[in-house]
């Protein structure tokens, strides 16, 4: 995939300004990235805030033009957090996957990303604290590359890396959807077998999470009885 990037020093969000793009012009190419330095009203998953201050994170959305069915979009939020995983490795840094988008160490939240659809393909924002100093503002258990290693990051040159991965995870998941990942998927996601509880919205669901379906959606064994869940919240 060619990327074409598009850096600016300020944005409200980078997943909202690429729709705006693409709305606007409809000839914006597949591998556009827009990504900010800072980051004012950056939103994940049930409109929680993804916030960035000034060349501390990365925060970027890229736009994937394709003809997949909209049953398989949620996958594509695997296959990059794949592709994140790639590179927290290839930087020294352990982590795990935790359904349905985020990226975890030592059981905190090290990166987010948040999977919009529409006509024609998907935008794919990801959210990655890497010099972060601190994780004391934000309102649930957070960490950064630098918090985990003690190193400072040049932004720029990870992205470039990061979507080294992307364009790696991202052609297999357009190849063969969700399977084509799954074993990297899966090795990654500690809590297969055990009991969890999935909540989405006012109803909570707790059983034993056998694994993930052809599409990416959650498997839960209920009272011996299986079930597919395509959304929510999931702690063990």
């Amino acid at each position: 995939m060619e990327f074409h990037i598009n850096w600016y020093e300020r944005l409200p969000s980078t997943n909202t300004f690429l729709k705006e793009m693409v709305k606007l012009k409809r000839q914006v190419p597949s591998g556009t990235v827009v990504a900010a330095r800072e980051q004012t009203q950056g939103r994940g998953r049930l409109e929680r805030q993804w916030l960035t201050s000034a060349n501390e994170n990365l925060t970027f959305s890229m736009l994937l033009r394709n003809r997949v069915d909209a049953c398989k979009w949620p996958s594509a939020t695997m296959a990059a957090a794949v592709a994140v995983n790639d590179l927290l490795q290839s930087e020294g840094i352990s982590a795990v996957l935790k359904w349905p988008n985020d990226v975890l160490v030592g059981g905190r939240k090290i990166c987010g990303i948040l999977s919009e659809g529409f006509s024609g393909g998907l935008i794919i924002g990801i959210g990655l604290n890497v010099n972060m100093k601190s994780a004391g503002h934000i309102d649930q258990p957070a960490t950064s590359m630098l918090i985990e290693t003690g190193e400072r990051r040049n932004i720029d040159e990870l992205l470039g890396k990061l979507l080294t991965y992307l364009d790696l995870r991202l052609g297999q998941w357009l190849q063969g959807g969700f399977p084509s990942i799954r074993k990297n998927w899966d090795e990654k996601v500690p809590d297969i077998g055990k009991p969890v509880t999935v909540s989405d919205g006012g109803s909570m669901r707790t059983g034993i999470l056998r694994g993930f379906g052809e599409n990416g959606e959650l498997l839960l064994e209920e009272n011996g009885a299986l079930s597919s869940i395509w959304a929510g919240d999931l702690s063990v």
